[in-house]
This record gives C-alpha cells, structure tokens and sequence, in this order.
C-alpha cells in the first residue's frame, strides 16, 4: 500500500502572508485614522466636493448649529478655533483663491458671532481673497452676525435671515420656593451682586437693576447694527456698480424680526437671491478666475469614530458643529438669537 502524499506548506505560507498584509492594513489605517481624529494639533481636514481638474481651490467653511465658543469633546477646541484653523489653511493655500462660508445658524452667543466676524474681516483684508456667503435655510441674528463681513451673501428667497439684536433670558424660581418653604439665604458684598439671581424675590429688583441689565443689551445691539454696517459698506465699496447697498430706513427692520431672504434683498441686507451653485459662481467671478475646484475643510471627527473607519475607504463628512450640543442660555450670557425658536 502506497504512503500517503504530505501535504504541501505553501498554503500555510499564503495564510500567514495574508494575515501579515491585513495587520499591516488595519496598523496603517490606525496610524492615519489617529493623525486625523486624535489631536494632531487640531488640524482640519481638506475633501474635495466638486473636481473640475483645475489649479485652483474654492473653499468652503461650513457654520452650522449654534454658535458657542464653548469646546466641543475630544481636542477641546471651539467653533471659533476651527473657524480660525480653516481660515488660516485657506491662507496658506496659494491655490485656494476665494473662500465660501456656508451658514445653517440661528445664532448663538454674541461674543463667539463677533470673534467669527473679526476672523472673517481680517481674513479678507489681509489675504485679498474674498469670501462669500451663501445662506442655507436659517441664518438668523449670529447667523447674520457672521455674514456681515464677507464680500458677497447669497440667499434663497425662503431664507430666515435678520433678527438683528441681542437677548439675556433668565427664570425666577422664588414663587416655587416660597410654596415649597425654601428660602435662600444669600451674602454679597455690594447691592447689585445677585441681581440676576433666580431666588431673588420679583418685588426687589429694582429699577436700577433692570436699567443696568437693559443698558448692557443696548451696548451690543449697537455693536450689532455697527458690525452690519461696516460689513455691507465694505461690500459696497469692494463691488462697485454689483452692489446692493442698505436701504435708507434698514434700521427699522433692525428690531428683531426674521426677514425672507427675499425682504432681505429689498432691504441690502443680501447681494444676491440663489443657492450654492449661484455663490460659487459669484466666487469664481470675484476672485478674477475661470474655474476652480471645490473643497470643503472639517474638523476631525473623534478618536471614538475610529473603529467605523477602519478598513473603509470612501470618505467621511463631518459637520462644523459635529460634538457641539445646543447649549442651555445661561444666566447674564448675552446672545444673538431669535426669541422666537425657543430659546
């Protein structure tokens, strides 16, 4: 009886070679996926939307949710820094001529919405690229705050926009505690310490208090309507005969109410009424070129996305507000937002 024939080794050699190239595989993807997520100082990440085959680079910088200046988890960073970091990649790019800020916003805080306009205002000052605004579906009081400085707004005729102005909202629980039997006991070193407090009884607050909480509002709205009226002078004077400046009587509208991007139009708030594809000619034209890719930056995702990307080649798009929950209005925060949402 013949002796069975062994069996030959290269099989074990093609699995372990297999074996070898996947953890290579799954090794590299790590490496990558971490100096994406994990920190890598707080870099942003540059995907292409629209390849047109050209040297040069439109890019788009997404505003979306509330604005806060409170860090998101993970890096730590704020909306404000990422905005920054975008800013500054779009100004080292020699290829990226002009820089599209898509807005979806209610607004936010006040202070976050003016550090935004300031970035956006020194940006195109500095680099001479301009930046256009196109307006998504909702781009109210901050959301407005944050176009105010770009050399162009684009909006839809459906487009909620204005709501110029500034809300502080707090609640008085005092009338619930005195029911339960709770009483505060409070200890201040001067009068107007706990003037905003919500245990404080609604018969001492003062008309000094609430003169003192009203003047404060009254100081950013000005700033508010100074920050629309700088930004669209700008326009005015970089457009020529494309503009389309303010109405004499804008300041009317200048109280608070939502306005369609159509009213806006009527009123200069807006230069144009279209979509995206209308901002990103506009770009185009603005900045003296034929075409142009269109890229968009995000901020990295979080190292906890890791395992979701692993193996995965297709990319993955990320919003600006991505990790940002909508923030509950605190006590004596000044904010730009419309009353009207709820908030």
């Amino acid at each position: 009886m013949a002796a069975p024939k062994s069996r030959g080794r290269g099989w074990m050699w093609f699995a372990f070679f297999l074996l070898m190239a996947l953890g290579a595989s799954v090794l590299l993807n790590l490496v990558l996926a971490t100096a994406t997520l994990g920190g890598g100082g707080g870099k942003v990440r540059e995907v292409v939307l629209k390849d047109n085959q050209s040297e040069n680079k439109i890019a788009m910088i997404e505003i979306g949710g509330i604005i806060t200046s409170s860090g998101g988890q993970g890096s730590g960073k704020s909306m404000v820094d990422y905005i920054e970091l975008m800013l500054e990649r779009a100004a080292q790019d020699a290829s990226v001529k002009a820089v599209l800020l898509k807005v979806d916003s209610p607004g936010g805080e006040a202070l976050a919405s003016d550090d935004i306009y300031r970035l956006i205002k020194d940006f195109q000052k500095e680099q001479s690229k301009p930046v256009v605004a196109v307006m998504m579906g909702l781009a109210a009081s901050g959301g407005y705050y944050v176009s105010a400085p770009c050399r162009w707004i684009v909006a839809n005729e459906m487009t909620e926009t204005g709501s110029i102005g500034v809300i502080m909202r707090t609640y008085n629980y005092r009338g619930l505690m005195d029911k339960l039997g709770v009483e505060p006991l409070t200890f201040k070193s001067g009068d107007m310490k706990d003037m905003l407090s919500s245990t404080k009884p609604m018969s001492e607050i003062t008309k000094e208090e609430r003169a003192i909480v009203q003047a404060s509002l009254d100081e950013v709205f000005v700033r508010f309507k100074a920050a629309v009226q700088e930004g669209r002078t700008f326009a005015e004077e970089m457009n020529g005969d494309d503009a389309n400046p303010l109405a004499e009587d804008w300041e009317d509208y200048a109280d608070g109410r939502l306005l369609s991007g159509k009213k806006a139009h009527g009123l200069g708030f807006v230069d144009e009424l279209g979509n995206r594809d209308t901002a990103e000619k506009r770009a185009l034209k603005l900045a003296g070129i034929s075409d142009a890719n269109l890229v968009v930056y995000h901020r990295p995702a979080k190292l906890g996305g890791i395992v979701g990307l692993l193996g995965e080649s297709e990319e993955k798009t990320v919003k600006i507000d991505v990790g940002l929950d909508f923030p509950k209005l605190r006590v004596g925060q000044l904010y730009f937002l419309p009353a009207i949402l709820g908030y």
